[in-house]
């Protein structure tokens, strides 16, 4: 990372004693959030032999339930069932956690579980404001904790060998890389705040955010769309291509963004954008990001599946790549003559695997996306919906992490937490 020196300066210390794995004993895991992420994270650990599914955590007693069932039926046998992320955590027997949690309770949940001896795979983005990202990274130094976030792209052979080509070359150098996240979003619509159901904790989902009466857009997936959770869809489905078109480009932390757009076509409670471009500033190339919720058409190769256009396109000196979860092509030349055309690997269940090794291993570099990498690209997005908030380019510096002469951004940068589920300045 081009950057590195200056981001997230944190010392390693001692890590707690933690339980010795032989080669072939089976990592045991427990999973924390079981909505419709928490379910394709259940089916992809029942996949990997080399670990064992030994508890599931939710807030809502009857998701608990469908989650045990689940696991059962793919012949795990029964886990542990809790209703309070602490308790997994002060389990002596499960060795490392998969939080597919809401984005307000990444960093949190994370640094609980580094300080508990846990190993940490969580979801993407890496957290819900650039502090937290901050505070993740010297969570996982402190512990000596192996901390991947779920960007599963970075383990997909196919999009390995693209970035790698770009290093070596293969469009000359790279000097645009723009991320698309065109995925159809309907309206959402209006609800009016209600009783909250039987069986949910609605204080321990909000966790940091501000409590609120319970309302069920603010639930389940929607939650993407409100300020007080989410990210917006930069920070949902589009942080996975932002991640992708860092790497591509060779780039760590911006100097500068813009970012503008607004909530079209639509008339919802919705807080963040449908419509959102953003463009960093590297200097001596730029990283473009693009956001739509509404009908579009395809771009730059990138076809629409059904409805949807999801991926990078790289623009070089000498050429130009197309990369999705499909595959990539490679044009070369004023005729844009295509040379390479590769198809795609699975990337889910490799990057589980990943993580289990990496958790065998007790090297954080075996890891395809250790925390740092995730919340480097984290912080691309925060900017943009900063910036996007704001109304103005927003100026960072990458040695401080803060933005330059902007009290009003910088207030973005974290947020007021509920006690007491505060994400510690000393962690």
């Amino acid at each position: 990372m081009g950057s590195r020196r200056s981001f997230f300066l944190s010392a390693l210390t001692a890590a707690e004693a933690v339980r010795v794995m032989g080669a072939n004993d089976r990592v045991q895991v427990g999973i924390i959030g079981l909505g419709g992420r928490g379910r394709a994270h259940m089916s992809m650990y029942s996949a990997v032999s080399e670990c064992q599914i030994a508890g599931l955590c939710d807030v809502d007693q009857a998701a608990l339930e469908r989650g045990i069932a689940q696991v059962e039926k793919a012949g795990g046998g029964k886990p542990r069932g809790f209703r309070d992320m602490k308790e997994v955590f002060a389990d002596k027997s499960i060795d490392a956690v998969s939080m597919p949690l809401p984005n307000h309770w990444h960093a949190l949940a994370t640094v609980w579980a580094c300080q508990a001896g846990k190993d940490v795979y969580v979801e993407k983005p890496a957290s819900h404001n650039i502090f937290e990202g901050i505070k993740m990274v010297e969570a996982a130094r402190k512990y000596q904790r192996m901390v991947q976030i779920g960007s599963q792209g970075r383990s997909a052979a196919h999009k390995i060998k693209a970035v790698q080509l770009l290093r070596e070359g293969v469009i000359g150098k790279v000097y645009m890389a723009k991320g698309l996240c065109f995925k159809r979003r309907k309206s959402i619509g209006h609800k009016p705040d209600e009783k909250t159901p039987l069986g949910l904790d609605w204080d321990k989902f909000l966790g940091p955010a501000p409590l609120r009466p319970y309302n069920e857009l603010r639930f389940r997936y929607n939650w993407h769309w409100f300020w007080d959770t989410g990210n917006g869809d930069i920070g949902n489905q589009g942080v996975h291509e932002m991640d992708i078109a860092r790497w591509g480009l060779g780039k760590g932390l911006p100097t500068g963004v813009v970012s503008t757009g607004g909530k079209f076509g639509v008339d919802d409670d919705q807080e963040t954008p449908n419509t959102q471009i953003a463009t960093y500033d590297y200097g001596d190339a730029q990283l473009v990001f693009e956001v739509r919720g509404n009908l579009t058409g395809s771009e730059g190769g990138l076809n629409a599946d059904g409805g949807n256009v999801v991926g990078n396109l790289f623009y070089g000196t000498e050429g130009w790549m197309s990369l999705d979860g499909r595959g990539f092509q490679v044009y070369k030349g004023e005729k844009s003559e295509k040379i390479m055309d590769e198809k795609a690997t699975r990337e889910g269940e490799t990057h589980v695997r990943n993580f289990i090794q990496a958790c065998k291993s007790r090297k954080s570099s075996d890891l395809a996306a250790e925390v740092e990498i995730g919340a480097t690209s984290a912080v691309l997005v925060h900017l943009a919906n900063a910036s996007y908030r704001l109304g103005r380019k927003v100026k960072f510096d990458p040695q401080t992490m803060k933005c330059t002469g902007d009290t009003e951004a910088n207030a973005l940068l974290t947020r007021k937490y509920r006690a007491p589920y505060v994400v510690p300045e000393k962690v």
